[in-house]
């Protein structure tokens, strides 16, 4: 009997052990973290929350866009976004069209969307889109 509840503990162990590790793998905020390392793109959002910010990576830099709601034709939509950088002191090597890039990824998901950004990379976006 003592033999088949440790088994039986074992088993639940594991069980808890590998939802654990799955949890973990499926976060989003560690993907954010993977693309960053891997510097590559990612875009984490939650499209149903307006009151929540956005975090984007591209290239290594960590961007957080404020959203916010406004009316457009037909409904109520964000039609305000304003993106800053996370530590804007290490934006070495950011060029204009990458911001470009971003500014377009941004649009597809919220195509009302007025774009602002912040200082200092305010002073090299030259062209509204």
């Amino acid at each position: 009997m003592i033999v088949l509840i440790f088994r039986l503990l074992i088993i639940i162990a594991m069980v808890v052990l590998l939802y654990t590790a799955y949890k973990y793998v499926m976060n989003p905020k560690r993907k954010l973290e993977v693309a960053q390392e891997k510097k590559a793109f990612y875009f984490l959002d939650d499209p149903e929350n307006i009151k929540k910010n956005f975090l984007m990576t591209y290239k290594g830099f960590v961007f957080e866009g404020e959203k916010y709601l406004g009316t457009t034709e037909n409904s109520f939509d964000v039609v305000t976004i304003s993106i800053f950088a996370h530590n804007s002191d290490k934006l070495k090597g950011l060029e204009r069209n990458d911001l470009y890039f971003l500014e377009e990824e941004i649009l597809i998901r919220y195509p009302y969307a007025k774009i602002e950004w912040r200082y200092p990379i305010n002073k090299l976006v030259i062209t509204q889109i």
